[in-house]
């Protein structure tokens, strides 16, 4: 489980900019959670807080996993942020270099994770000889050769085409049954959110709160535009243009 009990202020704008104030959200371990919300509603500043990558200015995030182990934190962006001067083997094995791994252990995780992503022939390729799903495919694969248990994803395919993005969809969901991971994932595109989610979190207003959670309990693979699709899409909306005040409603 994630407990998120957080406040977060940008304190050096001029009369400071409260984002949200006492923002509580639970995140059971192994769900699909999008969080959706208007550019600017603090999403991405909420994942950041999650992954230790900014700080709250009140509260902050307490895993509880399980067996009482350290969370595992794999995080994936809009822009792959793949070294140029790496194959994509060599991009893939970083963290596991990281952590010190080495030797044969380490060359069939890579091999295996690139079989999953369906990258097995492009070991040799550098990033600029990929497509952007190419390219995300990879940092997909290097964010799960680690074994997460959590991945946290901001928007990480707002910049490709919508074809590409569909397949991404498809890819992200097929690695993500095959591990059964906790994924964060950050979107402002409802379309996309009912498509992938367990659960979809509305943040909205400013201070931003959690304007509703909603279950999508439809069983996968979903269609793009199914009337059970559709009428999570419209709730999500209806959500997204209420009025100030904070509410909760189930799907």
């Amino acid at each position: 489980m994630i407990s998120i009990r957080a406040t977060k202020r940008f304190t050096e704008q001029a009369g400071g900019l409260s984002v949200f104030e006492d923002l509580a959200l639970d995140i059971p371990e192994g769900e699909f959670v999008c969080i959706v919300g208007r550019s600017g509603c603090g999403k991405s500043t909420l994942l950041r807080i999650i992954g230790g990558l900014e700080t709250a200015t009140a509260g902050g995030v307490t895993f509880g996993w399980s067996g009482g182990r350290t969370a595992q934190i794999g995080f994936v962006f809009q822009e792959p942020g793949l070294f140029p001067w790496r194959t994509v083997w060599d991009n893939v094995k970083l963290g596991l270099e990281i952590r010190g791994e080495s030797g044969p252990a380490l060359a069939r995780r890579v091999n295996d994770m690139l079989d999953i992503v369906r990258l097995r022939g492009f070991e040799k390729y550098y990033p600029y000889q990929l497509s952007g799903g190419m390219a995300q495919r990879v940092a997909i694969a290097r964010a799960f050769v680690i074994e997460p248990d959590l991945l946290l994803m901001d928007e990480p395919f707002a910049a490709l085409d919508t074809h590409t993005r569909a397949d991404m969809h498809v890819e992200l969901l097929r690695v993500w049954q095959a591990f059964k991971k906790t994924v964060v994932f950050v979107t402002h595109n409802v379309d996309e959110a009912v498509f992938l989610a367990d659960r979809v979190v509305v943040l909205a207003g400013r201070p931003a709160s959690v304007r509703a959670d909603l279950a999508i309990d439809l069983p996968r693979p979903r269609r793009r535009f199914g009337a059970d699709e559709i009428a999570h899409q419209e709730e999500i909306v209806k959500w997204l243009s209420a009025g100030s005040e904070p509410q909760t409603s189930e799907a």
